[in-house]
């Protein structure tokens, strides 16, 4: 067990030392020439794709958990991990094992090597696992990938791969050094993933700009197109213990009584897009109406059953849905929640589910950011919900460094509201020693006292919080390894983005 361990470890940082994909030319060329030496394994299966700047991962997870539940072997891509890169590659919703991921690396070492000597770049870690990932789904094999993007779409390596389903949650403005300074440039780059003949499935827009585009693009292709709001769409919600009860308008039909053990309208959307894309995939890509062709790429049919999903299935789906980072209750007394928001957008819907679902009297603020964020904005969305905050970094080398972002969250919280620690865990330890005391000032008073600690700011804040404080949910190791192990990772999620 040491033994492999220590060789994930080694492939680990390997993999992720290399160049993140931003850092090299907007090409599919590496990656396709990859998957050609491999032998195309992105057309063994066929493909639900997800993009969107806020819920691709959620919504990932719930579309694979409502495929899994109709009895399909899936596939499912997420990035960045929390704390193992292992957990970006599962088959049946389990990640895969070290011996399996290292055992796939090595597979395709001597192909990565041949590419890199032929391209004009080497090829990029997210390059690498892109194709470790069609690799493993291929070999599995599985019934159904649900593969969510990198970064943007057009370009990203997943798209080498042509979706009978593609997926795109909210769009807002994020990533603008690579995907353009505008929301029409960001929505151009995330049409990229709608194919001809493909459903495109399109949450509800903040930007009717994002949403037009995404409706010429697939006009241009040819693609049929599903809408929240229009043809399927959330028709009622109630805040429940642990999560909340839908009603949802899927294409073909009502599926009440569900449960969805996440927490916010943001989740809610989310779970509808992941029905109507699940929905989608029944009519186009079912067994009997897929032929695969003599060079193993399948050809789907556009014809829509008229027939509705199982509700029980769909219930058991919702149900046994999980998205780890995102709202995750880490401990008790008092109550320590991770959440993975790193964008203003994606920052705001956390809070208001937060409100929404819980009482808290206060809540302390634990904030790490990544430098190229908005940070500012990420500060103006927490400013009215946090009590104090507490400034620190996180375990990535692009974390903004502590002094800058305490300077910026005085102009938002005033010197009396902002905490600083060097790092995350002392962090943590203060924002309870705050929230206990202020416990016991309201106890004393004859007040109610009900506060929590909020860890937030990146994906990576909140995997590092996870390994922290609830050490046995990372990925099945042990806490020492796992330690080693995040540390190692964070080289590569330098190139996440999150």
């Amino acid at each position: 067990m040491d033994d492999i361990e220590t060789r994930l470890r080694e492939v680990e940082l390997e993999i992720g030392s290399r160049r993140a994909e931003h850092q090299i030319d907007p090409t599919l060329d590496r990656v396709a020439e990859l998957v050609s030496l491999l032998g195309d394994p992105h057309r063994a299966f066929p493909v639900v794709h997800v993009t969107g700047t806020n819920g691709k991962t959620s919504t990932t997870r719930m579309t694979e958990s409502l495929l899994r539940e109709r009895g399909l072997r899936t596939g499912r891509f997420t990035s960045p991990h929390l704390v193992s890169m292992r957990e970006r590659i599962c088959v049946d919703g389990v990640p895969l094992s070290a011996e399996r991921f290292v055992e796939l690396y090595e597979e395709i070492r001597p192909y990565v090597d041949l590419v890199d000597q032929r391209q004009p770049a080497p090829l990029s870690f997210f390059e690498i696992l892109t194709g470790m990932m069609f690799a493993a789904f291929a070999d599995a094999p599985v019934d159904v990938a649900v593969i969510e993007v990198g970064m943007g779409g057009r370009w990203d390596a997943t798209n080498v791969a042509d979706g009978a389903v593609a997926v795109i949650t909210p769009i807002a403005m994020d990533h603008m050094q690579w995907l353009g300074g505008t929301i029409e440039a960001i929505a151009t780059e995330k049409s990229g993933i709608i194919k001809p003949g493909a459903t495109a499935v399109i949450a509800q827009q903040p930007f009717t700009d994002a949403a037009e585009i995404l409706l010429q693009r697939a006009a241009l292709v040819g693609a049929s197109v599903a809408r929240e709001g229009f043809e399927f769409g959330v028709l009622s919600r109630e805040v429940a213990i642990g999560g909340q009860q839908l009603v949802l308008q899927g294409l073909r039909g009502i599926y009440g009584d569900i449960f969805l053990p996440l927490f916010g309208g943001h989740q809610a959307s989310n779970a509808a897009c992941a029905l109507a894309a699940v929905e989608a995939f029944a009519g186009v890509g079912q067994t009997d109406t897929a032929e695969q062709d003599e060079d193993g790429t399948y050809t789907l049919g556009v014809r829509l059953s008229d027939e509705g999903l199982d509700p029980v299935l769909v219930r058991a789906g919702f149900a046994a849905a999980s998205s780890p980072g995102r709202l995750d209750i880490l401990r008790r007394s008092p109550t320590v929640i991770a959440d993975a928001g790193h964008n203003p957008a994606g920052m705001a819907a956390t809070l208001e589910a937060l409100t929404e679902s819980f009482n808290f009297e206060r809540v302390i603020g634990v904030v790490a950011v990544l430098g190229d964020k908005d940070v500012e904005g990420i500060l103006e969305e927490l400013e009215p919900v946090l009590s104090d905050i507490v400034v620190t970094m996180n375990s990535s080398p692009r974390a903004m460094p502590v002094d800058q972002l305490a300077e910026l969250a005085r102009d938002y919280f005033g010197e009396d509201r902002v905490h600083v620690a060097e790092r995350l865990d002392e962090a943590i330890d203060l924002a309870v020693s705050l929230a206990d005391a202020g416990d016991a000032d309201a106890a004393a008073a004859g007040l109610p006292g009900s506060s929590a600690v909020l860890v937030t700011g990146s994906v990576v804040t909140a995997g590092d919080a996870q390994l922290m404080l609830a050490p046995a949910s990372a990925v099945g190791t042990s806490v020492n390894a796992g330690y080693a192990r995040h540390a190692a990772n964070q080289v590569s999620n330098q190139g996440d983005l999150k």
